[in-house]
């Protein structure tokens, strides 16, 4: 695969773009709450992006798609669509974000839980999930293999029982939304020597139950576990340095909580 390695100024152009998206999930957190529809979340995101951020949703309009950001509560993996579905208390739910500066992508989700609580499986599952991106990220660095990032999700779901999905997975990004190379997040034998320079996702999606999914047939967009059970996603884009990889999306409160850094040094003593 043809993978594009980006110059210093692109990467400062991401660097921005990446803070951006960050900052939508930011903003927009003391807002999920009980009672409020995730179409009135999409329209603050939308209104934030475009007036006080200058900048563009790389969502709205992709392919069709027609909402600002993506949604998905519950047993929504993925591309859920806002809309006029109410959020309840325990509900868990993933906001993912792509913004688009001076031509330049920053995309990043996390989960939030309505109300703070939760059941402890979907509890578990959100913990392990974030968990998975982490340990995703920290074996990222200018020689190590592409396929480490899967294996190492892999070792973590497995021990918690979960399954990880495959029809979905993390993708180049930097002047365009979806590009070379493709990031599998389970253990496989895509085999690709990292180098310093490369941009791209991490964002596992890990599900309560089975792996399997199924795609709304009506909007032809939303994601769903084929068994209706919980799933959960967290993302983050990144550049690969010669040490290990700078996190273009991290939020502060990751940082002050010391579970990561925007700089990670993950080669091997």
């Amino acid at each position: 695969m043809a993978v594009t390695l980006r110059s210093p100024h692109e990467i400062e152009l991401m660097r921005v773009a990446g803070k951006l998206a960050a900052d939508v999930l930011i903003m927009i957190e003391p807002y999920v709450k009980a009672g409020v529809t995730t179409g009135e979340l999409d329209d603050i995101c939308q209104d934030y992006i475009e007036n006080t951020q200058h900048a563009i949703s790389a969502c709205l309009g992709y392919h069709g798609y027609p909402k600002c950001v993506c949604i998905s509560v519950n047993e929504e993996i993925c591309h859920g669509i806002p809309g006029t579905r109410h959020l309840k208390n325990g509900d868990i739910v993933n906001i993912d974000v792509t913004v688009i500066k001076d031509n330049y992508y920053g995309d990043t989700s996390k989960m939030f839980i309505v109300g703070g609580h939760t059941v402890p499986i979907n509890s578990r599952l959100v913990k392990t999930t974030q968990e998975c991106l982490y340990a995703g990220l920290r074996t990222i660095y200018a020689g190590s293999n592409l396929m480490d990032i899967g294996a190492s999700i892999q070792k973590i779901a497995d021990r918690e029982g979960f399954s990880i999905v495959r029809d979905y997975c993390g993708h180049g990004i930097g002047n365009v939304f979806h590009d070379e190379p493709t990031v599998l997040h389970y253990k496989n034998k895509d085999s690709l020597v990292l180098q310093e320079g490369m941009t791209f996702t991490v964002e596992p999606m890990i599900n309560v139950g089975t792996w399997k999914t199924k795609v709304n047939k009506k909007n032809g967009w939303t994601v769903t576990t084929a068994d209706k059970l919980g799933s959960a996603q967290y993302e983050h884009t990144i550049v690969v340095t010669k040490d290990g990889c700078e996190v273009l999306t991290i939020r502060p409160e990751e940082e002050e909580a010391g579970v990561i850094s925007r700089i990670l040094h993950n080669r091997p003593e």
